[in-house]
């Protein structure tokens, strides 16, 4: 016998984070791109003011990963437990949840991994939010803090190999973040409707079936009845 429950999934912290960082990201995406390209794209006007919203959008996301930062290292203390991947998650469980992406998922099979509150990410999530926050985030706003600062910086940036070398650096890295970006958002539409995992980020609450001691979502045991039934 099992029985809807909530669980309080993304803290309101974690939810003010998330969305003022996708905002930013969004941000610079965008405006990087004009500043890259003016003679294709113009969006905001003269291309000073792309340049000045872009620096504006890369403080506002490095203020926002000092956020994300201090609350799971300080506050929440589960910085370690949430992001960093554990012995079975490298051996068997990155690709377990490969294979569930890229053909489970599909088939109508269940998601191997069921978020709680303290394990809220699959295997592969952890291994990308790893390099993502912990070395991507932290190169392109060096980078772009190098940018914003070229004069004062003019000796540093020669022993680096000069400008070029910096503003080539800070848009390979700036690509990379926007093509996760990407990749985020489809993954997040891969619930039993395509705004399902949506929802506990503006919320903070997730709908889970209690089965005995184990908390499943609902989409996924239903996926396992229908499973079990054919």
């Amino acid at each position: 016998m099992s029985e809807k429950k909530m669980i309080y999934l993304q803290p309101t912290p974690v939810r003010i984070w998330h969305w003022l960082n996708a905002l930013g990201i969004v941000t610079l995406c965008i405006t990087g791109a004009q500043i890259r390209f003016p003679e294709y794209v113009n969006l905001f006007g003269t291309y000073k003011a792309a340049i000045r919203l872009h620096n504006t959008a890369g403080i506002v996301v490095s203020l926002s990963f000092s956020l994300w930062f201090f609350y799971y290292t300080l506050f929440a203390g589960t910085m370690a437990q949430l992001y960093i991947p554990k012995k079975e998650d490298l051996q068997s469980g990155i690709i377990r949840q490969a294979i569930f992406y890229f053909f489970n998922y599909f088939r109508g099979k269940p998601n191997p991994h069921h978020a709680t509150p303290d394990n809220k990410f699959n295997p592969m999530q952890k291994s990308a939010y790893l390099a993502i926050m912990f070395v991507l985030v932290p190169l392109v706003s060096l980078t772009g803090i190098a940018l914003m600062n070229i004069a004062p910086l003019r000796d540093l940036l020669i022993m680096m190999g000069g400008l070029k070398i910096l503003v080539g650096t800070h848009f390979l890295l700036a690509c990379s973040l926007c093509a996760f970006l990407f990749t985020h958002i489809y993954l997040a539409t891969l619930g039993h409707t395509p705004f399902a995992y949506f929802v506990p980020m503006i919320t903070g609450w997730e709908e889970v079936e209690e089965h005995g001691h184990e908390h499943k979502p609902v989409h996924d045991l239903g996926k396992h009845a229908e499973h079990v039934s054919s």
